[in-house]
């Protein structure tokens, strides 16, 4: 329940105060990207100037090995371009490591924010429509003047004629509407006076039988979004535990965001790093060394992974939203019946409208196309 209130009063904050600032604010997964593209290239660059000269060398001494020596001085090459090749295998290494710890560190502040927002848009979709009240909108009888104009008109119908509707079948929106004009013709009522008590109800019954369908099939879809989000918090919390898998963190996701414990999470990687430091320090360490590397990599594969999924969700809820504002400004009625419609529809379409801005902009999708993707992974850069 706490959970529920802090993360109810941090989207209060992050879209209420924050949201003049997020609406032209870089976003913090796509700065994250960058950064990681930076650095990764700034390593790269550092240990490529250390390669060349290692492989100048190598090339001098392949020249000179080529010339008339004597066969001491051939051995003594051949031992030294031994060496260099040592080097430049702990040089590789080395800037793997390096590479590895860059892109895990960033990868985890990626799922913290990514985390941080399906559990958001958990709280959102949750508030922002139910059943409730979309069936108070949608059907008549939720409506005081029907109700007024619907007893009204009982009390004119002789008795022989009125037909007493059992409380299920009262609050079905066409049986009830049938049984209206129903009565309304066995009434003793003039035909002013009935066409006067049709007058008083018309947009009601017009609004309700039109956006009947319409406003539930909203929330239907708004509750398969959320399902779907729910599956997603599932996703990332799982993609945490692969993620700490290798590194000896079991804590999960959702414990280690409400304890705040990402610093334990950061010293588990660093004595794993710093292991395979010590491995590539020894040449005949290379396959120990490689197995680390590759447990790394494989969840920071699975992270890019999700947020092509997170990506592919958010851009699915922006177009279901604008489907929404579609259906509900297709209410052909709307300016005749202007003071007949509930307040809770213009809510609703405003609701729905503020949606789609936060999905554009406080939910956005990640930024990785093709060359930053190729980078991340293998370090290509196209456009260097």
């Amino acid at each position: 329940m706490k959970s529920r209130i802090r993360i109810w009063i941090q989207t209060l904050v992050f879209f209420g105060f924050m949201w003049p600032v997020l609406a032209h604010a870089p976003d913090p997964v796509n700065r994250l990207v960058d950064e990681m593209i930076r650095e990764i290239r700034d390593v790269k660059e550092h240990y490529t100037l250390q390669k060349n000269e290692i492989y100048k060398q190598l090339t001098n001494i392949n020249d000179s090995l080529t010339k008339p020596i004597t066969l001491d001085e051939k051995v003594n090459l051949l031992i030294r371009k031994d060496r260099l090749r040592d080097v430049l295998l702990e040089l590789s290494m080395s800037e793997t490591t390096n590479i590895q710890k860059i892109r895990y560190i960033k990868g985890l502040e990626i799922i913290k924010i990514l985390y941080d927002r399906v559990l958001s848009l958990d709280h959102h979709f949750s508030s922002l429509v139910t059943f409730n009240e979309i069936n108070k909108i949608s059907n008549p009888n939720n409506y005081p003047e029907f109700e007024r104009v619907k007893d009204m008109i009982k009390q004119k119908v002789d008795r022989k004629h009125k037909l007493q509707l059992t409380s299920l079948l009262g609050q079905n929106i066409y049986t009830s509407t049938i049984d209206l004009f129903m009565n309304l013709l066995n009434s003793g009522l003039s035909s002013k006076e009935k066409e006067a008590k049709l007058q008083e109800v018309q947009c009601i019954l017009d609004f309700t039988l039109r956006m009947n369908n319409d406003l539930k099939t909203i929330y239907f879809e708004t509750t398969f979004l959320q399902k779907t989000n729910q599956k997603m918090i599932g996703d990332i919390e799982k993609l945490f535990r692969d993620y700490t898998k290798p590194i000896g963190y079991y804590v999960s996701l959702k414990d280690c965001r409400n304890n705040d414990d990402w610093e334990t999470v950061r010293s588990k990687l660093d004595a794993y790093i710093e292991k395979m430091k010590k491995l590539s320090e020894s040449p005949e360490n290379i396959t120990a060394y490689n197995r680390m590397v590759i447990n790394l990599n494989f969840p920071i594969d699975r992270l890019l992974q999700f947020i092509n999924q997170y990506n592919a969700f958010i851009d699915q809820g922006v177009q279901y939203y604008q489907k929404f504002i579609i259906i509900l400004n297709s209410y052909e009625h709307e300016r005749q019946c202007s003071n007949a419609l509930p307040a809770s529809y213009s809510k609703l379409k405003s609701d729905i409208q503020l949606s789609i801005e936060k999905f554009n902009i406080a939910y956005r999708p990640v930024e990785i196309n093709g060359s930053k993707l190729k980078e991340i992974l293998y370090g290509i850069n196209e456009y260097k």
